[in-house]
């Protein structure tokens, strides 16, 4: 497993994201709707607002798994953070970075990955719109611009909760 590279702005995205006020904080119907419609859209059993942390990712919404948070170093949020476009992992078994993972290699056998960063206006990628699967897949261009728009719906929702604190 190749853990995730520390961005080059860290100490800035980080600040950005706790500027937002919105870690650990309750869960909300307004990420929830978009995290179940991204499950239903893209017919996973795992979709999920993440936020990355500086030694975890928490996850603001989450459907179709308990999980409050994991450790950074073994999150695939934590490696799409490091792109701007959405960061595809269509097969985990497959790929160096993750094939040992303990999330790939053990419960709860993740084998697709999709994530959208959510880009604040700052220009911080602070954490995923993202999609798992159990299974592997690929996604295609109108299905990365969906993902995509859902993203930016996920970002003014963060932006008008941090705008209303």
């Amino acid at each position: 497993m190749i853990a995730a590279p520390i961005p080059a702005d860290e100490d800035a995205r980080l600040n950005a994201l706790r500027q937002l006020l919105i870690l650990d904080t309750p869960p909300e119907e307004r990420f929830d709707r978009i995290a179940a419609f991204a499950a239903d859209e893209f017919d996973v059993p795992i979709a999920m607002v993440s936020l990355v942390d500086s030694d975890r990712t928490w996850f603001k919404s989450r459907i179709g798994t308990d999980l409050l948070e994991a450790p950074r170093d073994v999150s695939f949020c934590g490696h799409a953070i490091l792109h701007d476009e959405p960061f595809v992992v269509p097969d985990a078994t497959l790929d160096v970075r993750f094939a040992d993972n303990p999330n790939v290699s053990q419960e709860p056998h993740i084998r697709f990955y999709a994530g959208a960063c959510l880009k604040l206006p700052s220009g911080q990628n602070v954490g995923t719109l993202c999609l798992y699967d159990f299974n592997p897949r690929e996604m295609d261009r109108v299905a990365l611009a969906i993902l995509a728009t859902l993203r930016d719906l996920v970002v003014e929702q963060l932006l008008d909760k941090a705008a209303s604190v």
